[in-house]
């Protein structure tokens, strides 16, 4: 093997343990450390608050970097850069947060709630940075203090919610807002609240299917929007939705219909072959990185498949990982099987 196949394989494999770890963790035990735990060991140590839950977090998600190597390294190339402890006046100063109060209730499957992350309790809260080795740090955060935010469970479970990781995620989206925008699925409200109070957005068309969540939004949260004449809500299949529409009928298009990456991909690559076939200008689409970030994992997979590797002749497998280059093969991928 190379050493350029053995260094991509290096870094790929490291990627699969950080986020298998990392889930592993925030999926089952995400309030397992505590302010006891963690200043505590700070106080043991003689170190920071910041550094004992950096050894706790290590610990939580099984590695041992006082005695592997190959543990070692991820702590320092994955844990010291993405992991973070957050401001929480940053996000309650944010006008959602200023302006939108949820009632605690109940609606058939649909429930408004605020919900909380506890103290020290790890979240994801960005876009993975992807470096030039293609090394996908996972942007993790955490508050010192419990911090409170609303949320819609469906079924008991949490489904849609104005945390960090939205706000951060949607504030490039927001920016590139103009003149008649489109967005598909509703949530919260939270894109379509602020792009709706920039000056230079005419009007915000959202598209939502449920027409449950959208009588709740509009009975109790829509009323709350300083600039809620500017929303029109369209009851439709977001699919559907964009067969009918023309090219140039938006100026700008922000697709969100789904939880995290393990239902959005299908999701995306389905909305990306819509939108290249249409000829649709300026579309994104919420966590396109970590979208990309499994898509990668698959075109890899295919690169280094034993029995049929996929032929790329005079291509660095680095660029065929590029996000540049999957942006551009995402339209074309029929399937994520």
């Amino acid at each position: 093997m190379s050493a350029m196949k053995q260094e991509l394989q290096t870094v790929m494999t490291q990627n699969e343990i950080v986020n298998y770890a990392y889930s592993r963790y925030l999926n089952h035990t995400p309030r397992f450390l505590t302010p006891d735990m963690v200043n505590g060991l700070a106080k043991e140590c003689g170190v920071p608050a910041e550094e004992a839950y950096l050894s706790l977090f290590c610990a939580c998600c099984g590695l041992e970097p006082d005695t592997t190597p190959s543990h070692r390294e991820i702590e320092r190339r994955y844990l010291r850069t993405g992991l973070h402890r957050l401001d929480p006046k940053v996000y309650q100063n944010d006008p959602y947060y200023r302006t939108i109060r949820l009632p605690n209730l109940k609606s058939g499957r649909w429930e408004m709630k605020e919900s909380f992350y506890a103290p020290f309790e790890p979240f994801v809260c960005n876009h993975p940075v992807l470096t030039e080795e293609l090394r996908e740090i996972p942007q993790i955060g955490y508050f010192d203090t419990e911090f409170r935010f609303p949320a819609i469970l469906e079924n008991g479970v949490e489904w849609m919610t104005v945390t960090p990781n939205e706000i951060e995620t949607m504030r490039e989206p927001i920016e590139k807002s103009h003149g008649s925008v489109l967005t598909l699925g509703l949530g919260l409200g939270y894109f379509a609240f602020c792009a709706a109070e920039k000056k230079d957005v005419e009007r915000v068309t959202v598209v939502e299917r449920d027409g449950e969540v959208i009588s709740l939004f509009q009975q109790y949260i829509l009323p709350q929007f300083p600039n809620r004449d500017k929303i029109e809500i369209v009851r439709a299949d977001a699919f559907d939705f964009l067969q009918t529409v023309a090219p140039d009928a938006f100026d700008y298009t922000f697709a969100d219909l789904w939880h995290d990456p393990s239902d959005g991909l299908d999701l995306y690559l389905c909305l990306r072959r819509i939108e290249k076939e249409k000829g649709l200008r300026n579309v994104d689409y919420w966590i396109e990185p970590s979208l990309l970030s499994c898509l990668r994992r698959m075109v890899y997979d295919k690169l280094t498949d034993k029995d049929a590797p996929m032929q790329a002749a005079n291509v660095s497998p680095y660029e065929l990982l590029s996000s540049d280059f999957l942006r551009r093969l995402a339209p074309d991928v029929k399937t994520v099987k």
